[in-house]
């Protein structure tokens, strides 16, 4: 980890908002972890595509979150991932 981590900055998903408000992050070699916390069963967009929507969060304040939203092949390859997966 410390390889993959070396000249990355991290940032916890719970200061993300604040961080990109604050800082330039577009020339930062960042990295941030989380959990999902919630999935919400997948649901068809407009044009019958299946998609998936996850919650995920750093443990640190469970009222901060980020939506990631899982469209085409990421959908198919990982929509069965379990909650609670790092």
């Amino acid at each position: 980890m410390d390889r993959k981590m070396a000249n990355r900055k991290l940032i916890r998903l719970s200061q993300l908002k604040s961080k990109l408000a604050t800082e330039n992050l577009e020339e930062t070699d960042w990295v941030t972890f989380g959990v999902i916390i919630k999935k919400v069963t997948p649901q068809s967009a407009n044009n019958g595509r299946t998609f998936s929507i996850w919650r995920l969060n750093d443990l640190r304040d469970l009222n901060q979150y980020v939506s990631l939203f899982l469209f085409g092949d990421v959908h198919k390859e990982h929509w069965k991932t379990d909650q609670g997966t790092v």
